[in-house]
């Protein structure tokens, strides 16, 4: 099985290149060494727009942010330190966006179903689980878990909880957390059920527990994916993982659980469309954390996205992308369709009468959701989701000198109403720089091409499809 340094490939002179293209002010020998050690080097970032997400600090028009090996050491205005300086100026500087729920499994499929919906014939539930998945090799998942991660890195999504439904096998499962550490992206990977005669799910939780899981101090974390079901989320909890469940109309089930006393904290619930007063309630009395696929739950008629409902139950969503079959799996697509969703529907009351209404959303609202909200949800914001100073450096720099958003005048409306990937400039996870200069650091992308397609064209074979690229 091909290792990282099959398709990651860097070095001093080509991070030089980076860095001295990119226009910053120290030796760009030095400062690549310096970045690559990954060690105690300490690296400043200048001068830039700073949305910290964290009230307490509060944001800075121009302000500095330190970096000391993997963490944060200090936010502030004029910065004095000895350390590599990379020119902030004509960025935002924020923390890295938090996609609560993706099927990372599936890239290899990607827009491979633009048209289709979550049920019925040629739908997601007959194709993409009844035909493809099941076709499935250990070395197809670990390619598009590593394409997928890649990916999000590409556009400044630092952390993602995978919902990766392909454990045909203990070793598909091994295979989809090797991808993930060859990334080198901070992930949550809720452990979840494939098909076939091969699946231990959901007690192999264990092995991985022991073999991949014991320390909590790691870029990948575990989770247990998977139905409404009291003895897997007993299982879950034996191991000390948190419980991510998809919950589409399924209320019965969930009720029950409430009503049981099995609702709790650590629990992650997707989509919740669909859903009773009753249900909502359980969900709010608990603590329970919410994920809404905003632009796929529009797309494939799960029903009627649920941000207003969470609202009311006092709950704070996080965002996330779903599925790659249907539609980007980008934080800008998700907060732009959240943004708009509430306040056209909110905005369709007013028009017919009602009064006392609700707030619409602000977009330094949607930008919480999809940064320190989704942090919570994966149960990470002891470490991640603002840039306190002490939690680790997951850090983007959004370009804001691109003509799609200059002049600035509102940066957290920049970041959700104007910008796209193109904007995403720079991207540290862990204090380690993973994109330079609007490229990924160390990708042989050529390379990886051809592994995917390869992949692709397996599984398409394998599953009695021709494949098409007009899509007809």
């Amino acid at each position: 099985m091909p290792r990282r340094r099959d398709f990651l490939k860097s070095s001093v002179a080509g991070l030089a290149t980076a860095i001295m293209s990119s226009g910053d002010r120290a030796d760009a020998g030095q400062a690549a060494g310096a970045i690559r050690s990954g060690g105690n080097n300490r690296i400043l970032l200048k001068g830039g727009i700073v949305l910290t997400v964290d009230r307490a600090l509060g944001d800075f028009e121009n302000a500095d942010v330190l970096i000391e090996g993997a963490k944060i050491a200090a936010v502030g205005r004029n910065l004095k330190a000895e350390a590599q300086t990379i020119d902030a100026s004509n960025m935002i500087v924020m923390p890295g966006f938090v996609d609560t729920h993706h099927h990372q499994y599936e890239t290899i499929l990607r827009s491979i179903l633009p048209d289709g919906l979550l049920n019925g014939p040629k739908s997601y539930v007959s194709d993409i689980q009844g035909i493809y998945t099941p076709v499935y090799r250990p070395e197809d998942a670990r390619i598009s878990e590593l394409v997928a991660s890649l990916s999000q890195i590409n556009a400044g999504v630092t952390t993602g909880v995978d919902t990766s439904q392909v454990s045909h096998t203990p070793a598909h499962t091994d295979a989809c957390i090797d991808g993930l550490r060859e990334a080198g992206r901070r992930t949550l990977f809720a452990y979840s059920a494939g098909v076939g005669p091969g699946v231990k799910y959901p007690q192999d939780i264990r092995r991985l527990r022991m073999q991949y899981f014991s320390s909590a101090d790691q870029l990948l974390t575990l989770a247990m994916g998977g139905g409404l079901d009291m003895s897997t989320w007993a299982l879950a909890r034996e191991v000390g993982a948190p419980i991510v469940n998809h919950v589409v109309g399924n209320t019965a089930a969930l009720e029950a659980l409430g009503k049981a006393g099995l609702m709790k904290a650590d629990n992650e619930y997707i989509h919740c469309t669909q859903l009773s007063e009753a249900a909502w309630k359980f969900i709010a009395d608990t603590g329970g954390h919410v994920s809404i696929a905003t632009a796929i739950e529009m797309q494939m008629r799960h029903g009627m996205p649920p941000i207003q409902q969470a609202l009311d139950h006092g709950i704070t969503p996080s965002l996330s992308v779903d599925v790659e079959t249907n539609m980007a799996a980008d934080m800008f697509t998700v907060m732009r369709s959240t943004f708009t969703l509430q306040r056209a529907l909110l905005s369709e009351r007013v028009l017919s009468g009602e009064q006392n209404l609700p707030a619409m959303l602000t977009s330094r609202q949607v930008l919480e959701m999809a940064t320190i909200q989704g942090a919570r949800d994966s149960h990470l914001d002891h470490k991640i989701g603002t840039l306190t100073p002490g939690k680790d450096a997951d850090i983007i720099m959004l370009r804001t000198d691109t003509i799609n958003v200059m002049p600035v005048n509102n940066a957290a409306g920049a970041v959700v109403t104007l910008m796209d990937t193109s904007n995403v400039d720079t991207v540290f996870i862990a204090g380690k720089l993973m994109k330079r200069g609007g490229n990924l650091v160390g990708v042989d992308l050529p390379r990886i091409r051809r592994t995917v397609e390869a992949a692709r064209e397996a599984v398409l074979n394998r599953a009695g499809v021709k494949g098409n690229r007009l899509g007809v």
